[in-house]
């Protein structure tokens, strides 16, 4: 069974408030874990919601404003005390190389995690392998930075009654998935005589841009959207000006994308009730939150089939 949930440990813009920290998004993907934008004070926001360092795999910052990054060396420097014994792959705008170095030694450390670098200079896949990829998008923000899309590979979902007639069961089961076929009492079955296509699910992490077409291809389909929500709509302008979008803004772009679950973040420090960006959402795009830190958000329940 697959285990996909959003940790959210940070949701403030700019400055950290009373009760928002700097930025930071933890998504647990089965054995993965990934995390965004760790903002100033994610390694403790990661023991308030009960993940520890090992758990991750890799970290995407979508760029280097200092709520969006400054969490990092604490991150690395947690990695190394623990001695987690995988690779961590980091993912981030390679115009930002320099401040990436900096914050990698910002302090005296003992260097015990073997990371992974990955700049990224343009829009595309940036990782793939058998169960997923991962496709960063340029967005058009004051500084490059960069949304990232993590979409699982369709798949097939077996059907018990077919299997059962046709006596596959217990171990020979792996057998007909990894070969496709399988011969039981001299009759062949083949792995789509007894299942479904099952659409790959799909998770957008898309802070810090202003409203822009290009954003919707991203964003198509995706199962659950994490996106830029800094102001209302009575600062469409002022959002215009700093690259930031709008609670309405973002909702426009989950309806007209076609997205199943609207996350929002990234608050401005103006605001005190996160409920306000929630309901002006709605207005356009039903199936939204506005998170708070501490918030564990699930992905939708997977489809089913494929059509």
């Amino acid at each position: 069974m697959s285990d996909r949930k959003l940790f959210i440990l940070g949701t403030a813009c700019l400055v950290p408030t009373a009760s928002r920290n700097h930025n930071g998004y933890f998504l647990r993907w089965n054995e993965e874990g990934f995390l965004f934008d760790p903002g100033e004070g994610t390694q403790r926001q990661l023991i308030l919601a009960g993940v520890s360092a090992s758990q991750i795999t890799k970290i995407f910052i979508s760029h280097f404003h200092g709520d969006h990054c400054l969490g990092l060396p604490g991150i690395i420097q947690r990695l190394s005390l623990d001695r987690v014994n995988h690779t961590v792959q980091i993912y981030y705008p390679a115009s930002g190389q320099k401040y990436y170095d900096r914050l990698k030694e910002a302090s005296i450390s003992h260097f015990k995690v073997e990371l992974e670098e990955f700049p990224v200079r343009e829009s595309g896949i940036v990782f793939e392998n058998l169960k997923y990829y991962v496709e960063a998008k340029k967005l058009n923000h004051t500084v490059d930075s960069f949304a990232y899309r993590i979409q699982e590979r369709d798949g097939r979902t077996l059907i018990p009654e077919k299997l059962s007639r046709a006596g596959i069961k217990g171990v020979v089961t792996g057998e007909l998935i990894r070969n496709g076929e399988i011969t039981i009492g001299g009759k062949v079955t083949r792995l789509d005589e007894v299942s479904q296509k099952r659409s790959g699910q799909s998770f957008v992490f898309m802070l810090d841009t202003r409203m822009d077409e290009t954003l919707l291809h991203l964003a198509k389909d995706a199962d659950m959207l994490v996106c830029d929500s800094t102001y209302l709509s009575d600062r469409e302008n002022m959002a215009k000006e700093y690259g930031h979008l709008t609670a309405k803004q973002a909702g426009i772009i989950a309806k007209e994308s076609n997205v199943r679950k609207l996350v929002l973040t990234h608050f401005s420090q103006i605001y005190s009730n996160v409920k306000e960006f929630e309901n002006e959402a709605k207005s356009v795009f039903e199936n939204v939150v506005a998170v708070k830190d501490g918030d564990i958000v699930s992905m939708p329940k997977r489809k089913r089939y494929m059509k």
